[in-house]
């Protein structure tokens, strides 16, 4: 998936997805190795001899030292790792935003590669790919276990060449193929269209001058309908994540004052808080009301997004509670070809909640029902929380009420092949603009309950 990443120096936090320090090996400033640590070094050291001495091939250094470094940051969490050769051109070309192949945001999941979410308009979305999907085969040969850099470079290729995918979709008894074209993945990362004099604004991925391109497609819809806009939906479904400072900015789009996020890490000095400074002169929508559509596949940037519109009571929002990943990674590189990647601050909503593990919660939970798999999925809906390892919210969460959206809804029956007769292909988009037309802001604002400061 795309990380909340933030590039930086060991010595001062920056930006989250700016500017990447290069680090000489020999890192200045870190801490001398603590003299209590020392046995478990020398511990390594000799499992190290042991194996170069004893096993039943020889094994070069490179291999050993790459595992023992692997091994160290995934104890971490899933989100921590070493990055060299193809994960780390990996992450460049994520930043880079082009390259050729499915369109697919994925996680190693204990051995397997699992789907968080398709990237709107992708080959992989066409195909029917769904967010929590495994992937098992690929042109009929088993990846269970494969490194997942290995696994994603054979989903890439050129364009136009195809690929046949093993799915095995939770709710379902059997798995089953699809063939996927590659294409050229140019992400977009904002569309916009105007409905029935809303503005639908469908946010992609956070990366750069996301903020000021919302603002310029809400601007280009207001003229499309000659100055008389009745709200705004912005869609951050199946959006993966990526830039805090785009969380930020688009945040800062619709408000003018208060806590958007704050950052909190080991180190009490480098905690940052980020606020509405109106870079945008005002509220882009002007009053209108917003509703912020969520879902499991909305992660980190979205979720700063939608919990802060949600706490500031601008937004009103609406769909499935979120994936629920609350951190923050720290990209730093140790030479050209060589980098570290690990969590080093939660993420909190300006009234202090943290969305590790427990998301964020719908105002009016939507399920999606015109997709036929949606209610099995829902139930078996994979989030942070079920990644092996992921770090535990510091506020002991209620287990039910992360169970609450697995359960069906009872106000939402109609089936598929309904919704197709009427003409409704996404429902949880048709309830959005329904709501805007049906209530209003003052409705809206209404329907939005009050969330008190955590403790």
């Amino acid at each position: 998936m795309t990380p909340a990443l933030r590039f930086r120096p060991l010595a001062k936090a920056g930006l989250l997805l700016s500017a990447i320090a290069l680090l000489p090996v020999a890192t200045a400033g870190l801490a001398a190795v603590d003299a209590q640590a020392s046995p478990e070094f020398g511990r390594l050291f000799t499992i190290y001899q042991l194996v170069k001495a004893n096993y039943v091939e020889p094994v070069s250094d490179d291999k050993l030292i790459k595992g023992a470094i692997d091994g160290m940051l995934a104890s971490l969490d899933p989100h921590s790792s070493y990055l060299e050769g193809s994960s780390l051109q990996r992450l460049d070309t994520m930043i880079d935003g082009k390259y050729s192949g499915l369109g697919l945001s994925v996680v190693g999941d204990d051995g397997a590669v699992k789907v968080v979410s398709p990237m709107r308009g992708s080959p992989g979305e066409a195909a029917g790919i769904k967010a929590g999907d495994y992937i098992t085969h690929l042109d009929g040969k088993l990846i269970y276990g494969l490194d997942l850099d290995d696994a994603v470079a054979r989903m890439r290729g050129p364009a136009g060449t195809r690929i046949r995918l093993t799915i095995f979709r939770p709710g379902r008894d059997q798995p089953f193929d699809l063939t996927v074209q590659r294409g050229e993945i140019s992400l977009e990362p904002v569309t916009s269209k105007l409905s029935d004099g809303v503005a639908v604004i469908s946010v992609n991925q956070f990366s750069a001058d996301v903020g000021n391109y919302v603002n310029q497609a809400i601007a280009t819809l207001r003229r499309q309908a000659g100055g008389k806009l009745t709200g705004v939906v912005l869609d951050l479904r199946q959006n993966p994540g990526g830039s805090l400072d785009e969380a930020v900015a688009l945040s800062d789009l619709f408000l003018t004052k208060g806590d958007i996020v704050s950052q909190r890490g080991r180190v009490a000095a480098e905690n940052e808080y980020y606020r509405a400074e109106s870079v945008f002169k005002g509220d882009a929508a002007a009053g209108l009301p917003v509703i912020v559509l969520i879902d499991a596949g909305s992660a980190s940037a979205s979720e700063i997004v939608a919990g802060a519109l949600q706490d500031q009571h601008r937004a009103l929002v609406m769909g499935e509670r979120s994936f629920g990943k609350g951190s923050v990674q720290s990209l730093i590189r140790l030479d050209k070809t060589h980098a570290v990647k690990f969590t080093t601050a939660r993420y909190y909503t300006p009234s202090g909640r943290s969305v590790q593990e427990g998301g964020i919660d719908p105002d009016i939970r939507v399920p999606q029902i015109s997709d036929p798999d949606a209610r099995k999925r829902s139930q078996l809906a994979f989030r942070e929380s079920d990644l092996r390892g992921h770090l535990v919210n510091e506020v002991d969460l209620d287990d039910k009420k992360l169970e609450d959206d697995k359960q069906d809804d009872p106000r939402f029956k109609m089936t598929p092949d309904e919704l197709k007769a009427k003409g409704i292909d996404d429902f949880q988009l048709w309830y959005a603009l329904n709501t805007i037309k049906r209530t209003g802001g003052a409705a809206m604002a209404a329907a939005a309950p009050a969330r008190p400061k955590a403790r």
